[in-house]
């Protein structure tokens, strides 16, 4: 894509303007420790003396804004530090300074302003007395955190994150609370069809921002004259303080001071008695009292936690926006100007990226400053992208270019696009793909690691109001002058590309090593093209793609769009067969090569592939390629079938040890016969890599590499049957088994791609849902998918018709178009009606009658267009039906669901209050319910790279049992995350969760809290308030704070959860039956019984009646109706239970014995509970019954398993691998001559095996805090065995408590995901929730809570079992009477 670019360079205006804490200085998260942490005493500036605790590694800069921010400081700036008499130099280390330890005196020295620092002081001043009010969030359409309102009403505790308490009053009697004696509101009972939007977001019980001052603005004499500027006045601000008292205000050098000038006169002079103030807010408190006590107020406040009130780096949109449209306080500081920028130069973005990139990284603080810079300028250009997008389609900027197809923008640095519509890709539809594609190929070369000096732009896309532009920093030099036309494609800085021409010249060759080295990362081939000039072109890229060197001396790399190799599965025959065709063969021979063509055409297809699939079939665009992840999971597949082929080859050969020894050529034949049977690239070794322009219409290659070509199509027809024939039956498999299955629509897209599978194959996901004999049990998945193709569909008929609506129409327009899309048959309003009755009512005539375009819609029409596109995009249009009320009554689908769906992917904000799509007799959405249409930004995203080491590293582990080595990565790893990202980041999220979890398993309840907590703002601001990582995380904060003994809280938390599943999917989910399990603990007992009755429907319905979810609810029903005195249901419920559990474990697993044991207790009692009504005769009625009912211990323990925090294994996986490793370490003995001495050896399995044992009954629970302490003994000596148990030989996956042999790997690697460097192929996996198998990768967590869920290798066994402890007998042994289950007898 052509690029408009200027020359220029940079400026550091990101970091110069900021004025925030030091990444990972805020002492709310949890820190690394340092041992040159300590106190220093803060003094001048005019404030009272305070300490500060500090850390050496600081330098003097960071020292200084993590002073800026404290409300002690605030909002005083232009400040240094000094030292002893000294003003210390900003980029110093504190640990360098000479004299600097604890205790040690620091003063904050008062420098002069500037006209620009003056300016940044008032917009702190601002910032300060706005007190951002509720909901400014929602008005600034930012996901806000909900937390605190449920919160309110609890004690202070001294374990949150910042030693704070978050108490607040409670405000809003709609929120879904709920005290510990009151029943859940009844939209949250089981079976409630309502969906109240106003209890999504309560209001919150901070206050609205007091008034300070009644007015604020520039005065009528500013500017200054030019005579006043060479004496050093700023500006002139007038005041209007709240006793009336008018007062201009002078800004200079030394600060602020009141002069004598009125409304009438000009007096620049100070007035008598004023005392020049460094701060604004001190002149203020001298002018007035009123401000001097409400500011006072202002600043004794409690301090909020950092994760609350900084700034994200990425807007999260809300769907939903404040109540009223309106402010509810005037903006008294609007007119000061401080909110212009006034900036005189464009920020230089590209320079800004570049400089950062080319940060030093040899040292860990190097590193961490380098993805901090990386990322506050990456969020700094998607805010420019966001504002410059909003300017230029709303027509506040002129395109620089004359071309009305394809107009150009220039504005803030940015340049903006929508591309070039090319009839080879499709128009407009290719456009887009175009410029989406261009984003993945520069994240692409933006990821690869040790490439320094290959260059992208900073590059992102944003969708508004319909359109989608393209933006990019302005790369220096690459534009040329005016006589650019003539000049060559050298001297034009074009290196390398197909229109570039031979050249030779040491740029050239160290681009060309560059984009060699990028193309083996990449797994990209290099091939040669034919030039449109007739010249044979080497390419390491895509065809479109330029390598250019720009003014700045760095080498630049340009439409990437093209990057991933093509999806066979959607490329057009036609030019798939004439693509080494040349115009000099004869044309007999060409109507041969054609057959010959046709008949290879299905090679690396599977037989009758096209009849069972209907693939390769067209697509609206012809810019379809396969997706990163894809391309991964296509190389391990071959590889496995690579060393397949080669043992099948050596074992027909003699075996390995025979062909390695001989010394012929037997192995070699075989390694060669085995690449050329894959397709690999080489015939000496296993290499995949692939041509980005085969099967790309309107490309050429020379007859010399037709053998190629027909390999790299072959392979991508591999490629491409992988994804149907692999790939999405791995996910419907993994969708059976876990209870964590998509939500909605983004959690969908998000393990989609995961598996390398486009949003383009859903059609091909439901038919194979269709297809699958576990139709039922994926009907959720069925939900979500239809769901998305009917909001995606819907997109982009929405697209279309906001071109047609002029600016004052749009909230109408917008209105109009959701009523049509929700209510069937849907008549628009007659012309003029609505503008009759709204003209009545004010007194006015009735106004133009004139139909508009787009108010002619209707909800038929609509539905016919969206169906169209359905049909094309993804053949599925007999499966919406003839209106949406077919979706509901077929699939399920809540139209609230589709409407949150379709507000997210649009950026169009609803008013809060409850909205009712069902309502079939009018419209349920008015202009009045449209508050705002918001930029919706895809963009780069930056690494965090030794963070994410650490949090992989924690997980590796994690999946050994060694939860204190992993508890220490953790900690590290979220120290790190909040240097850089001050842990706003969404991996930040789910290393806090499972940090939480860890601490929780080793007993640190309180740590556990403190750290969800956070977990929980987090992903509520950096993913969004009704994210489905946010409802899990709420779910695992009721486990814990349940934990400390806050049963209400817990309740509140889970009932959270509860209401944002009902509104974000529905009931008819697994994930609803997992909180209603958890409800029914922690409810009283007379509101147990609905949500564990639905969860049991839930369980029986998704997975089965013996599957372990369904076993566990079955066990707490019996419970449940155990404390009811109803011990015949019980028994039946437990009896399914035993069944359950003893199919999947077997009779002598621990689980099973606990469940037998439960089920003779509850017999026992039932015999004695009939004897008593027997013994009582006529006076039964008056008889009680006496009831079982378990402890909080057990309550706590159930909720855990259920929750998945730990899951159930197999005992048989110990004893194999007992019996394995004594086979071995005999063997091993006998070849060394050595006698073993299997006693010791078989002792120490016992010791371990019962310790196992009695952690899985239950038997060693301490009770520390209200809660369990989870005994985990990471001893020298368990480590060691618990690495030989995750050994190749021994080695067994847990995964939905079945044991998968080494062997089975290969039959279930579409379950596991390869580490970024290719060769741990071998990782080990771990047990996700006792659902997927995952291996430890460089890519993101593709849990939905990002938690792994823990599973210690059978030597270290904590998996504890408490199901004993919920029997309700007391069983008497050795050592006298004990309760084996927790119970106790009322």
């Amino acid at each position: 894509m052509k690029e408009k670019v200027r020359r220029g360079g940079g400026r550091n205006q990101v970091k110069s303007d900021s004025i925030s804490p030091p990444a990972g200085a805020d002492p709310t998260g949890m820190k690394r420790d340092d041992n040159t942490s300590f106190p220093v005493k803060i003094q001048g500036a005019g404030i009272e003396p305070f300490e500060l605790q500090i850390h050496g590694f600081w330098l003097v800069q960071d020292a200084l804004m993590n002073l800026l921010s404290r409300n002690e400081v605030s909002p005083r700036s232009s400040l240094s530090l000094g030292l002893a008499g000294q003003t210390l130099d900003p980029l110093a280390e504190l640990q360098s300074l000479k004299g600097f330890k604890a205790g040690t005196i620091i003063r904050l020295v008062e420098e002069p302003y500037t006209s620009r620092s003056a300016r940044l002081h008032l917009a702190r001043v601002v910032d300060l007395l706005r007190a951002s009010g509720p909901q400014d969030a929602l008005r600034e359409g930012r996901s806000p955190s909900i937390l605190e309102t449920l919160t309110q009403t609890q004690t202070p505790d001294s374990s949150l994150p910042n030693g704070k308490s978050m108490k607040r009053s409670l405000s809003h009697q709609k929120a879904e609370s709920s005290s510990q004696d009151g029943a859940p509101p009844e939209y949250l009972l089981p079976g409630s069809v309502e969906r109240p939007v106003m209890a999504l977001l309560p209001h919150s019980s901070q206050p609205e921002a007091p008034s300070y001052l009644k007015d604020l603005s520039l005065s009528c004499w500013n500017p200054p004259p030019g005579h006043r500027k060479l004496q050093g006045d700023f500006m002139y601000i007038t005041v209007l303080t709240m006793e009336g008292r008018r007062c201009d205000i002078t800004s200079c050098t030394k600060g602020f001071f009141i002069n004598r000038s009125t409304e009438d006169a000009f007096d620049p002079r100070p007035a008598q008695s004023s005392p020049v103030c460094h701060c604004f807010t001190d002149l203020l408190c001298h002018v007035s009292p009123a401000f001097k006590q409400t500011f006072t107020t202002l600043k004794n406040r409690p301090q909020q936690p950092a994760v609350e009130v900084m700034p994200t780096p990425y807007h999260t949109v809300s769907w939903l926006g404040p109540p009223c449209a309106s402010r509810a306080h005037k903006n008294l500081f609007s007119r000061l100007g401080v909110d212009e920028q006034a900036e005189t130069q464009a920020a230089d973005w590209n320079e800004e990226l570049q400089a950062a990139r080319d940060l030093p990284q040899g040292s860990l603080e190097e590193r961490l400053q380098k993805d901090k810079a990386l990322l506050q300028v990456n969020s700094a250009f998607v805010r420019a992208v966001m504002q410059g997008a909003e300017t230029v389609v709303d027509g506040f900027v002129e395109p620089v270019d004359g071309n009305p197809e394809d107009p150009a923008f220039m504005w803030g640095g940015l340049f903006m696009s929508q591309g070039a519509a090319s009839a080879v890709f499709g128009s407009d539809r290719g456009r887009r793909a175009a410029q989406r594609l261009e984003l993945q190929g520069v994240q692409a070369y933006s990821e690869l690691e040790g490439l320094q000096g290959l260059h992208t732009l900073p590059t992102a896309i944003v969708d508004y109001r319909g359109v989608r532009l393209s933006a990019q920093g302005l790369a220096p030099g690459l534009e040329g002058s005016d006589q650019a036309q003539e000049a060559t494609p050298a001297s034009r800085g074009l290196l390398y590309g197909v229109n570039a021409g031979p050249q030779e010249s040491p740029q050239r060759r160290k681009l060309l090593a560059l984009l060699a080295h990028a193309a083996k990362s990449l797994s990209i081939q290099r091939h040669v093209v034919s030039a449109p000039s007739g010249l044979k072109v080497p390419l390491f890229t895509s065809v479109d793609a330029q390598g250019l060197l720009g003014a700045d001396g760095r080498f630049y790399l340009l439409d990437v769009f093209r990057s991933l190799p093509a999806d066979a599965n959607f490329c057009p025959e036609v030019e798939t067969q004439s693509q080494t065709v040349t115009g000099d063969e004869e044309s007999d021979k060409s109507s041969k090569e054609d057959e010959e063509e046709k008949g290879l055409e299905k090679e690396g297809s599977p037989e009758n592939y096209h009849a069972n699939y209907g693939l390769p079939k067209s697509f609206p665009h012809g810019l379809c390629r396969l997706r990163p992840e894809l391309v991964k999971a296509f190389i391990q597949h071959k590889h496995c079938q690579f060393t397949e082929h080669v043992k099948e080859m050596l074992d027909e050969n003699g075996g390995f040890e025979e062909c390695a020894t001989a010394g012929d050529s037997r192995a070699t034949d075989a390694v060669r016969a085995a690449c050329r049977e894959v397709g690999s690239v080489s015939d000496i070794i296993f290499e995949m890599r692939f041509n980005p322009n085969v099967l790309s219409p309107g490309i050429s290659f020379p007859p010399s590499e037709s053998a190629a070509t027909k390999l790299q199509e072959r392979l991508l027809r591999e490629a491409a049957s992988f994804i149907v024939t692999h790939q999405i039956p791995a996910f419907l498999q993994f969708c059976l088994q876990s209870n964590e299955a998509p939500m909605d629509g983004a959690s969908l897209k998000q393990l989609l791609h995961q598996r390398g599978i486009n949003l383009r194959y859903l059609g091909h996901v439901i038919k194979a849902i269709t297809q699958s004999e576990h139709k039922e049990r994926l009907r959720h998945i069925m939900r979500s998918a239809i769901g998305q193709i009917v909001t995606r569909s819907a997109r982009r008929v929405f697209n279309s018709f906001l071109q047609g609506v002029d600016i004052p129409s749009l909230s109408a327009a917008v209105s109009h178009f959701l009523s049509c899309l929700f209510v069937p048959h849907f008549m628009p309003t007659p012309a003029g009606e609505e503008t009759k009755k709204k003209s009545r009512r004010r007194g006015r005539g009735a106004g133009s009658s004139e139909s508009t375009p787009w108010s002619l819609l209707t909800g038929a029409e609509l539905w016919h267009l969206v169906c169209q596109d359905a049909a094309e995009t993804y053949n599925v249009s007999d499966s919406l039906g003839s209106d949406p009320n077919h979706l509901v009554d077929q699939y399920g689908l809540q139209k609230l669901s589709l409407l949150r769906e379709f507000c997210l992917k649009t950026g169009v904000q609803l008013r809060l209050r409850d909205y009712f799509p069902e309502n079939q007799n009018k419209a349920p959405i008015g202009p009045d319910d449209i508050l705002n249409i918001f930029p919706v930004v895809k963009h780069i995203h930056m690494p965090t790279v030794d963070a994410s080491k650490a949090y992989r590293a924690a997980q590796n582990f994690i999946q050994k049992g060694l939860l204190d080595q992993a508890h220490e990565q953790l900690k590290e790893a979220v120290y790190l995350f909040g240097r850089v990202c001050d842990d706003l980041h969404p991996e930040a999220s789910y290393c806090h969760s499972l940090l939480a979890k860890v601490a929780f398993l080793q007993g640190k309840m309180a740590e556990a809290r403190s750290v969800q907590l956070k977990a929980v703002v987090i992903s509520e601001r950096v993913l969004g308030f009704d994210h489905p990582n946010t409802i899990q995380q709420y779910a695992l904060l009721g486990v814990y704070v349940y934990a400390g003994g806050e049963t209400v809280l817990a309740q509140k938390c889970v009932l959270r959860a509860r209401l944002l599943m009902l509104t974000v999917h529905g009931e008819d989910h697994p994930y609803i039956a997992t909180l209603d399990c958890c409800l029914g603990l922690l409810l009283a007992e007379d509101q147990t019984g609905p949500f564990l009755k639905n969860a049991l429907r839930l369980n029986t319905s998704f997975f089965s009646p013996t599957d372990l979810h369904t076993a566990l609810n079955q066990h707490l029903l019996a419970q449940w109706m155990c404390s009811k005195g109803d011990y015949r249901s019980a028994m039946s419920h437990e009896k399914e239970a035993l069944t359950a559990f003893t199919s999947l474990f077997g009779e002598d697993h621990p689980q099973t014995n606990c469940s037998k044991e439960f089920l003779c207790t509850i017999t026992k009692q039932a015999v004695k509970v009939e004897r008593t009504l027997r013994q009582a005769g006529v006076d039964t009625t008056d008889q009680t019954v006496e009831c079982l009912s378990p402890t909080s211990d057990t309550i706590l323990e159930q909720m855990v398993l259920v929750t998945g925090i730990r899951s159930i294994t197999k005992s048989d996986s110990f004893q194999e691998y007992k019996q394995r490793h004594i086979e071995r370490k005999a063997a091993v003995a006998k070849e060394l001559g050595l006698k073993l001495i299997t006693g010791a050896v078989t002792s120490d399995f016992e010791s371990v095996e019962e310790k196992s044992s009695h952690k899985e009954t239950g038997c060693e629970m301490e009770v520390e805090n209200g809660g369990n302490k989870v005994e985990v003994d990471n001893s020298e000596s368990q480590q060691e065995q618990s690495g030989e148990a995750t050994s190749d030989e021994s080695a067994a996956i847990s995964a939905n408590s079945h044991v998968l042999k080494p062997t089975e790997q290969g039959k279930h690697k579409e379950k596991s995901h390869v580490d970024s460097d290719g060769a741990a192929l071998d990782a080990e996996v771990k047990t996700v929730n006792e659902n997927e198998i995952k291996a430890g990768s460089g890519e993101k967590n593709s849990e939905m809570n990002g938690t792994a869920d823990i599973i210690a290798s059978p030597s270290v066994l904590t998996s504890k079992l408490t199901w004993a402890g919920v029997v309700g007998s007391k069983v008497t042994n050795e050592t006298g009477s004990k309760a084996v289950n927790g119970t106790s007898d009322e």
